[in-house]
């Protein structure tokens, strides 16, 4: 039976990392991204660049790009792809997150429910 994937990137997120990455003026192996608590919904999504890959991160290779995702983000994150959302007045990331069951006004902070096991097996 076919694992789910942890997280997706489209092409315009892809794009924009290895660009945000061809900035750093440290070494890096790639963006890390997670999940933490905090904010009015009670959780809000992170991302740094990664300098070294820990022990039992989930990697994904996706166009040209690593996304390390935080061994605890995991399932918070399952099915998640990452986007780039632009508008007349600003751009960013966005995640696109079916595990996602609010989010706030301002628009910072999301609630989250882990994946059920299931969903892990595909």
């Amino acid at each position: 039976m076919a694992r789910m994937q942890i997280m997706q990137l489209t092409d315009a997120a892809a794009s924009r990392i290895r660009e945000q990455i061809a900035r750093s003026e440290t070494p890096v192996v790639g963006l890390r991204v997670g999940v933490e608590k905090g904010g009015c919904a009670g959780m809000s999504y992170t991302m740094t660049y990664a300098t070294e890959i820990k022990p039992f991160d989930e990697v994904i290779e996706s166009n040209g790009v690593k996304l390390i995702v935080d061994a605890k983000a995991v399932l918070f994150l399952l099915g998640t792809t990452l986007d780039v959302k632009a508008d007349k007045f600003s751009s960013g990331f966005v995640f696109l997150n079916p595990n996602e069951t609010s989010h706030c006004g301002c628009g910072e902070s999301v609630a989250i429910e882990p994946a059920r096991a299931d969903a892990l097996a595909g």
